[in-house]
């Protein structure tokens, strides 16, 4: 996955085959929460939706009413028609780990669904996955557009870079905001963004680390102890 006409050159990754990925779960802790469902969604390079890839999960745990009110999804959804967390894990590592040899994989705070998915595997007793290259419309944003006030959630950084987002907090809506999120991000800085998918994901490492690092300092004025994980796009404790 590399371009051809050398490493610095421009490479427009927004308008060739991409995916998408996101999960909705039980919690927002990352090790802790069970998938409650899932989407693959596979982008063309005219931004196309070529294939969407859904999983409705029965977690095997009480999806807390707080959750439900998220995402809508209910103990009695799952019960009914929710597949086996270990069948459908084993599926959407094994459909991820296939497209990751060919196209990025999008996701918006990659180390949350990442974390969730290593830790369901490693619960079932699968392969975990080798995730790279991936890009995440979060990381990107917050180094490129640093000291833009406000919040930085999907839904609200759909609105600032015009990106539909319809059935917020659907793993099938946020997997095509995530990607319309991205895409404007790399035309609106070329230079930046605009590279190998390979290199874009050391990259998001590096900057990723810098803004935890920035934002550890700043909760510490407060709070001493205070820390962020700044590994991506797994948490560091989900490595283990």
């Amino acid at each position: 996955m590399t371009s051809q006409t050398g490493e610095n050159a421009p490479y427009p990754w927004h308008e060739l085959p991409r995916a998408a990925f996101d999960l909705e779960t039980t919690s927002a802790n990352p090790r802790e929460a069970r998938i409650v469902s899932a989407n693959i969604s596979i982008i063309n390079g005219k931004a196309e939706l070529m294939q969407s890839h859904n999983w409705l999960v029965n977690p095997g745990v009480p999806i807390p009413p707080e959750t439900t009110e998220i995402h809508g999804i209910s103990d009695s959804d799952v019960q009914a028609n929710g597949r086996d967390p270990q069948e459908a894990t084993r599926e959407i590592s094994e459909l991820l780990s296939q497209l990751f040899q060919t196209m990025p994989v999008i996701a918006f705070n990659a180390p949350y669904d990442f974390t969730v998915l290593h830790a369901e595997a490693q619960r079932h007793g699968i392969e975990t996955i080798n995730a790279s290259p991936v890009i995440d419309p979060l990381v990107l944003d917050r180094k490129l557009d640093r000291f833009r006030r406000g919040k930085r959630t999907l839904t609200v950084m759909s609105e600032f870079y015009n990106v539909p987002l319809h059935n917020a907090h659907s793993a099938d809506a946020d997997a095509l905001a995530a990607v319309g999120v991205a895409d404007e991000i790399a035309r609106r800085y070329p230079a930046e963004v605009q590279i190998d998918p390979l290199l874009l994901h050391s990259q998001q490492v590096q900057w990723h680390q810098e803004w935890a690092a920035n934002f550890q300092d700043f909760l510490r004025r407060k709070n001493p102890t205070a820390r962020v994980d700044g590994s991506w796009p797994l948490t560091f404790t989900s490595r283990d």
